[in-house]
């Protein structure tokens, strides 16, 4: 019996030491699993930039001279370059401590399985697991009394099936060790592909820095001519900003108007309405006659209508403001060429842009679309800034310029993500495709970039 208790205190220690492995292995794995899964797909999507970016500046290789579009592409190639080798740099390290704690869990289960093969080994020879059956029959018959030879019959089957489970627990540790084994060839073939896709980085940073430097040489050689077409831009910018700005102001005093003749028809209503109950509660107390049921019915206008419509308004604009900073963006890929606000010209010296939205620049053949549901209100037209379309999303709109075919009419309701117009490529400045992009929250204007989705 003092050779049973110790088998079963023995299963117990063990089943607890492994609980204790597993529960670790479960719990510790997959949170460290998923960061390096998490900085694969930033890796991915990086490098999917970095293909759009590419596919831009090649479409400018037909104009071999120097421009402010090839030096906003590179300089973005530049910034994505150096995101993707810190996250790279960052993603190594995370392998590398997989790989460490994976020795490590592979070390202890290997230990654990010695311990367990060299403990089984004990018990089978403990247990004369040679013995022949009748042997066993005879241990069981010879008990002083019936009790006594029960529990000995429950004690040989409690001892085979604790055997069982020895091996069920070693062939178990062998599966984890495997997939130890697995996990740390996944893990050490990934770290390899990234150093070399850090390395191969590394060197077109290197060659993206000198052009740049040639850019910005050639570039700085013709500064007059860089003043001159900035002024001429920035008056078609401020003519464009103008527009929008005085269309929008149109726009909302023309729903105020609307507002407020409903209100007041409302009213006229409501005073003509009171002046009919008085008129028949006099008629009836003179004439003791009771009042029709026509009487007391409420006048029913056309103004019900307007009502669910500003409803509808209502919750498109709480729906619209519950959504900042998880909105589409409104091309299917590109960057910004341009950010919203005040910032320094990338080649001449104490001299600021102010802009009032975002340009953002993508391949061509590209089409706008829209960020969310809502109802074309306007479709306009400017001189030397092309066409472009404005979206009512209750008190927020959005403005899609640069486009030179419009795909919807105004008064058209269009969902999220759906095209509305297809952007304009200028042939004469390095078929640069460049959309731009505008919110308003009433006749206040916002930074795009707090809205839509980084």
């Amino acid at each position: 019996m003092i050779y049973k208790h110790n088998i079963l205190r023995y299963s117990q220690s063990t089943s607890r030491i492994l609980a204790f492995v597993f529960l670790a292995l479960f719990f510790a794995f997959p949170i460290q699993a998923q960061t390096v899964k998490e900085l694969e797909l930033q890796r991915k999507q990086t490098l999917k930039n970095l293909e759009t970016t590419n596919i831009l500046l090649n479409q400018t290789k037909k104009s071999q001279r120097s421009s402010l579009n090839k030096l906003t592409i590179i300089s973005k190639n530049i910034n994505e370059r150096k995101m993707l080798i810190k996250n790279m740099s960052f993603e190594i390290g995370k392998l590398d401590d997989q790989i460490v704690q994976l020795d490590h869990e592979k070390t202890k289960l290997e230990t654990n399985l010695k311990k367990l093969k060299a403990n089984y080994a004990k018990l089978v020879q403990e247990s004369h697991i040679n013995r022949s059956l009748s042997a066993k029959i005879m241990f069981v018959l010879s008990a002083e009394s019936f009790d006594q030879s029960y529990r000995r019959l429950r004690y040989l089957q409690e001892y085979s099936e604790y055997r069982k489970e020895q091996v069920r627990k070693i062939e178990g540790v062998k599966v984890q060790i495997q997939h130890k084994n697995d996990s740390l060839h996944i893990h050490k073939t990934t770290k390899v592909e990234v150093v070399k896709q850090k390395e191969t980085e590394t060197k077109n940073l290197t060659k993206d820095k000198q052009k740049v430097k040639v850019l910005l040489t050639d570039l700085q050689k013709r500064e007059k001519k860089l003043r001159a077409d900035l002024k001429i831009q920035q008056k078609k910018a401020n003519d464009l900003n103008n527009k929008i700005a005085s269309i929008i102001a149109e726009e909302i005093r023309k729903a105020e108007a609307k507002r407020a003749a409903i209100q007041k028809k409302r009213q006229e209503e409501e005073e003509n309405k009171s002046k009919t109950t008085k008129s028949t509660t006099k008629t009836t107390s003179k004439t003791g006659l009771k009042t029709t049921t026509e009487t007391s019915r409420p006048v029913t206008t056309s103004s019900s209508s307007v009502s669910v419509l500003t409803k509808e308004e209502t919750l498109l604009s709480g729906n619209f403001e519950r959504n900042q900073g998880r909105l589409p963006w409104p091309t299917s890929n590109g960057f910004i060429s341009g950010h919203f606000g005040i910032h320094e010209h990338p080649v001449l010296k104490h001299v600021t842009t102010n802009n009032k939205g975002v340009y953002i620049q993508t391949p061509a053949g590209s089409s706008a679309r829209a960020v969310f549901e809502g109802v074309v209100t306007r479709r306009f037209s400017i001189p030397g800034s092309n066409n472009g379309v404005i979206i009512q999303h209750g008190n927020y709109r959005t403005v899609y310029a640069n486009l030179t075919q419009i795909f919807v009419r105004e008064g058209d309701h269009v969902s999220a993500k759906q095209a509305i117009g297809k952007i304009y490529t200028d042939d004469d400045n390095d078929n640069k495709t460049e959309l731009y992009f505008q919110v308003y929250n009433g006749r206040n204007v916002q930074n795009p970039e707090s809205w839509i989705a980084r």
